[in-house]
């Protein structure tokens, strides 16, 4: 599928179209900044000024995700604990991990 020559000019959209749709892309200027585009902003929802968050999901796999939601929005996102922790089990594990650590 060639429009206007673009595969030609663009050879890594074969490669994408390989492997799935073609994604929005953003390049990263000498600064490390990005522009987010357009539809990506709309579909988060976020505007100028907004926080937004990466979240590594696998080893160099990271998550965009605005961080304007409320914390309610959290709720069940990694599912039920398999136990119960109560809070002097999680103090007794900081201290244990912070006393390793020296």
């Amino acid at each position: 599928m060639v429009q206007n020559g673009l595969h030609e000019r663009m050879p890594y959209i074969k490669v994408r179209n390989a492997i799935g749709p073609i994604v929005t892309t953003a390049t990263l200027t000498s600064k490390g900044q990005i522009t987010i585009p357009a539809e990506v902003r709309e579909a988060l929802g976020v505007e100028s000024g907004d926080r937004v968050e990466f979240v590594e999901v696998a080893p160099g796999r990271y998550e965009f995700i605005a961080a304007t939601q409320s914390v309610t929005a959290l709720k069940g996102m990694f599912g039920k604990p398999r136990k119960a922790v109560s809070i002097a089990d999680m103090n007794a594990a900081i201290a244990r991990r912070g006393a390793s650590a020296k």
